[in-house]
């Protein structure tokens, strides 16, 4: 199946420090484009691979599992790690969780996670009956497109296949367990008003990982989608500034920022 128009991945070659992001579930590099391209122009070397199932059709998706996506994530942090010294891993949404699986699995090898609105359970009382409901019913209504922000789109489904909603819920589930072996520091960005992922699931992530350098910042103005809203510029500039103060190598540092 062709890729959506904007969902595809996205590569761009900067200096020895790079940063691998990773975007949600239902969704597509779109949604942390500008987040790398913000990133890129500032000398990184930046990656948004497309998980599999993603950016095309629903149905594609039905057919993967949390294997597939991490599989992918893995792979791009490897090939990024060939081309850089230091490499920093951000994610929104499920792309954070699998930001704090590839940093409890790679330890040293993962510098630092910026993460925005991260996952860590399947809400509700549905989320129990997943593993039978999803051989009855296909799909549930999507979660894509939570911003705040007039005239912002998201691509990404509006539909939820419940095959990969219960291979979500194991993963969110296992991530739990791995997240006292995250020690990287870290800067978690949420948003009180997010329709799709509580702030429980940022307060639980907080209270699980080793790490002790740690940033919490709150998204007042935007809904889940951050990356796209009203917040976007802060976690952009957050981001950059947490990269170069664990980099300094960081190319073009903050000369290029000042000097536009």
């Amino acid at each position: 199946m062709p890729v959506l128009p904007g969902a595809e991945p996205y590569r761009r070659e900067g200096g020895d420090v790079g940063v691998l992001l990773c975007h949600g579930f239902t969704g597509s590099p779109q949604s942390m484009r500008p987040w790398a391209e913000y990133l890129a122009e500032h000398g990184l070397t930046v990656s948004v691979p497309l998980l599999p199932g993603h950016g095309t059709r629903w149905q594609d998706m039905r057919l993967t599992t949390w294997h597939d996506w991490y599989a992918e994530v893995d792979r791009a942090l490897r090939e990024l790690r060939e081309r850089c010294g230091t490499v920093f891993v951000f994610g929104l949404s499920m792309g954070g969780a699998l930001a704090l699986r590839l940093a409890a699995r790679h330890g040293d090898a993962v510098r630092g996670l910026v993460l925005v609105n991260p996952g860590n359970k399947v809400h509700g009382l549905a989320a129990h009956a997943l593993p039978v409901v999803r051989h009855l019913v296909p799909t549930t209504k999507g979660v894509a497109n939570d911003i705040a922000k007039e005239g912002a789109t998201e691509v990404g489904y509006d539909r939820v296949p419940l095959h990969a909603a219960h291979s979500l819920r194991r993963f969110f589930r296992m991530v739990d367990g791995e997240l006292p072996q995250v020690t990287q520091p870290l800067v978690l960005l949420h948003s009180p008003q997010d329709h799709v992922v509580p702030p429980a699931d940022s307060a639980r992530i907080l209270s699980r990982v080793s790490s002790t350098d740690v940033r919490e910042v709150l998204l007042e103005q935007s809904y889940h989608v951050a990356t796209l809203d009203h917040d976007a510029e802060r976690i952009f500039d957050e981001s950059l500034a947490f990269v170069e103060r664990l980099a300094p190598e960081t190319a073009g540092g903050k000369g290029s920022r000042s000097g536009g």
